[in-house]
This record gives structure tokens, C-alpha cells and sequence, in this order.
């Protein structure tokens, strides 16, 4: 009775019967399942569920997926336990940065991408009064002093974030670059004095002339160099 019970099953045409030699693997399979693997143990992304979506979603689209480039250690001297990290902070400057100008909703699609808290990305919009399309790079300045103790901590890390230069290295970047982020950082502060920031850009200039044009961090971390607030 059984062997007819299965036999009846396997002839079922509602309840269709398939063989190995039906099931096609794509030869690139294991490949794509090797690299979203690494990606995701470098990212160590909190939901992986999530991620994975936006993973194959960037893939799919030729975009650039939400992967840290290396394994990260958490944050300790950060302001506040965010969830933000350098390396989060590389990802989403990767995948907007090219734009230039960005939509607040496309920030907040790649944020939630990342499992970033939603409060935390509501506070960093409150700070530079974002909305609509913004300019990636300010938003992004915004986003590397909420890491920072202060405003020197600041620009090195958005060195750090910008160079082209391998990890380890000078960290240098264009100054004109460097200092209207600068410039925009120190205007959020209401009591800045202006003559501090006109003080610490006289002093960088002859570093900046002799640089062609780029600055590192260790000009303005240089004892010589007038502070920077």
C-alpha cells in the first residue's frame, strides 16, 4: 500500500517530480556564495537579513554594496555608541560620494542598509538642517564629528576618509576641499570665533603651497600650527 501511495504521488501532475538533471547550478554560483560570505564577515552587519537584501540588491544593479573593506573593531572614543563606524562611514561614502548632490531618502535607504539606528541619522540631519538634496560631502563632514571629540579629531578623520593614499600613510587631500569642510564644520558652532579659523588657514598656507596643493593631518596637528577652534 505504501509503494502505491508513492508511486500515485510521483505521477501526481499537480505535485511535480524533479531530478538532478533539472536542477541547473550557474557556474558562477559558488563564486558569487564565496564573496557574499567574506563580505558579510568583514561588514559583521547586525541584521543579516536585511544587509543580505541590500547586498544583492547593489550587486544586481551594479552598484556598490554596503561591504567594509576589512573587519573592524568597535568604536570606544566615539561620542556616542551610534552604531556608526569609520569603516560604515567608508561604505556609505563609497556608495554616495561619487553623487555629489544626494537625496535625504537615498541617505536613508543605504543608512537602514547598514542597520544604522534612524534616530541617529535624524540628529545628524537636525545638525546641518538637511533636507531635500543635500551636498554628500557636508552631510558626510556632519556625520565623521559625530566620532570625534572635537573639531581637530574631525578633520583628521575626514583626511583619513579622503585620501587616496593607503592606509597607514600621509592621509593628504585637496586643501580647497579640506578647508571649505572645514570652514563649514567650524560655522555650525555660533560662538567660533572667525579670527581662530583665519589664524590656523594663514598659518597652513605656506604647508599647502609646498604640498602642491594638499594638506595632511600632521600640518595642523603640528605644535607650530594655531589650533583649529
Amino acid at each position: 500500500k505504501s509503494v502505491n501511495m508513492t508511486r500515485d504521488k510521483k505521477e501526481d501532475p499537480e505535485d511535480p517530480y524533479y531530478c538532478s538533471e533539472q536542477i541547473q547550478i550557474p557556474p558562477s554560483l559558488p563564486d558569487v556564495l564565496k564573496q557574499y560570505t567574506k563580505s558579510a564577515i568583514r561588514t559583521q552587519p547586525q541584521d543579516v537579513l536585511q544587509w543580505s537584501a541590500a547586498y544583492f540588491r547593489a550587486m544586481a544593479n551594479a552598484e556598490t554594496p554596503p561591504v567594509k573593506e576589512r573587519l573592524e573593531m568597535a568604536v570606544a572614543t566615539q561620542k556616542t555608541d551610534s552604531g556608526l563606524t569609520p569603516g560604515l562611514l567608508r561604505v556609505l561614502n563609497k556608495q554616495l560620494g561619487p553623487k555629489k548632490q544626494v537625496e535625504v531618502d537615498e541617505i536613508a535607504e543605504k543608512w537602514r542598509a547598514i542597520n544604522l539606528p534612524s534616530e541617529r541619522l535624524q540628529e545628524l540631519l537636525q545638525v546641518g538642517d538637511f533636507t531635500g538634496k543635500v551636498e554628500w560631502l557636508k552631510f558626510f563632514s556632519v556625520a565623521c564629528s559625530s566620532l570625534c571629540g572635537d573639531l581637530t579629531d574631525t578633520m583628521k578623520l575626514i583626511c583619513e576618509q579622503l585620501t587616496a593614499d593607503p592606509e597607514g600613510g600621509p592621509a593628504r587631500m585637496n586643501f580647497d576641499t579640506w578647508k571649505r569642510l572645514y570652514l563649514y564644520l567650524y560655522s555650525l558652532n555660533q560662538e567660533a570665533d572667525p579670527e581662530v579659523a583665519e589664524a590656523a588657514l594663514t598659518h597652513l598656507a605656506s604647508d599647502v603651497e609646498r604640498q602642491k596643493g594638499v594638506i595632511q593631518p600632521r600640518n595642523f596637528l603640528h605644535q607650530d600650527c594655531p589650533p583649529l577652534q
